[in-house]
């Protein structure tokens, strides 16, 4: 069987590992992915390893669901303030980030910090700086390099 390559891997890498940690729903099926390997055999830093996580976070997963089941995996409340962006925003800018700018209607040939901050503002009314827009586009793989 010919060999799958993947091109971009670093960005693909970045792009999936910021998917997993925008979701509720993703993170609980990465923990228990994360899980099912430490079943099978691996050691919770290999584990680690494997799915870019810390060996400290792997192993607290375990002793999660050894006190408490698969209830032990799910997440209870998380410090830091909220977001400025809802949760219902934040999933269409996720999709909207995947797509080319002019997809949106917004007249770029590429995403920045300014035109998704622009676009923010006005499809949502949502005032964000440049440099958190900068993060965003960073976290999906999509940095375009304006500063």
């Amino acid at each position: 069987m010919k060999a799958l390559t993947i091109s971009d891997r670093e960005k693909i890498i970045m792009s999936l590992h910021a998917e997993i940690r925008c979701d509720e729903a993703a993170r609980y099926h990465h923990r228990l992915h994360a899980l099912l390997l430490v079943a099978q055999g691996m050691t919770c830093p290999q584990v680690a390893g494997l799915l870019g996580d810390s060996p400290r976070a792997v192993v607290k997963w375990v002793r999660q669901f050894e006190a408490g089941g698969l209830a032990g995996l799910t997440e209870g409340w998380r410090p830091g303030r909220p977001g400025r962006i809802g949760p219902v925003a934040l999933a269409r800018v996720r999709s909207v980030l995947r797509e080319n700018p002019a997809r949106a209607g917004v007249p770029a040939g590429r995403w920045s910090g300014r035109t998704l901050a622009a676009f923010l503002r006005e499809k949502f009314g949502v005032r964000l700086s440049v440099r958190q827009c900068q993060r965003l586009l960073k976290e999906h793989g999509r940095l375009a390099g304006d500063r």
